[in-house]
């Protein structure tokens, strides 16, 4: 598929070790990553895992999109199926057992639930869970290309998206696509994220 001048394509599971490196580079010093995990050595390996699982969680639901390269990525979970299980959880945050971070988990894992019940249960909608580019790849529009897909079907099926952006400078790149923000989510002893709504156009 074309977005732009950029070929898009739905991503398998032979993409995931890739695109779990890539976002792992993309999150590093991401607000939530450093909060989450504050040992910068540690840190690519918790984000690949976790990206890794996200990956296999939402791949099967053909909504996972990527640029050429594996340079970025946007993963999608579809209306209804948005909300994670217990046993999906879990997998996710299994990095979190390691010595040097099991004593955050508790605050990891109580922040992640205030984030999950904000989360709007109506009306349907997309959830974009995660978008990355590859810092070297930033800059080129691919952020926006592998948005494309899924923003141009909720328009045609007049579905809202949802999402929480993890940096405020991000809100003016995801205001151009029609989000607006619709709540300010503070983790506790944490950063702010920014619950972001968008109506079909």
């Amino acid at each position: 598929m074309s977005a732009g001048a950029t070929e898009v394509r739905r991503a398998s599971s032979a993409d995931i070790p890739a695109l779990a490196a890539m976002l792992a580079r993309a999150f590093f010093d991401d607000p939530v990553s450093t909060w989450a995990c504050r040992q910068d050595h540690l840190r690519p390996a918790m984000l690949e895992h976790f990206n890794r699982e996200r990956l296999r969680q939402l791949v099967g639901e053909e909504d996972v999109w990527t640029a050429p390269g594996s340079a970025s990525a946007a993963l999608w979970a579809p209306p209804g199926r948005w909300r994670t299980t217990a046993r999906e959880d879990l997998a996710l945050l299994r990095p979190q057992l390691h010595p040097r971070l099991i004593f955050r988990m508790p605050l990891v894992v109580r922040g992640l639930l205030g984030v999950e019940r904000a989360h709007p249960p109506q009306p349907p909608h997309w959830y974009l869970a995660v978008l990355g580019t590859d810092p070297a790849a930033q800059g080129q529009g691919l952020g926006s290309a592998v948005l494309a897909p899924v923003l141009e079907r909720c328009d045609r099926d007049g579905v809202g998206a949802y999402l929480e952006s993890s940096k405020e400078r991000n809100i003016a790149f995801y205001a151009r696509h029609g989000f607006r923000v619709t709540q300010e989510l503070r983790l506790p002893r944490g950063p702010t994220m920014w619950a972001m709504w968008r109506d079909p156009r």
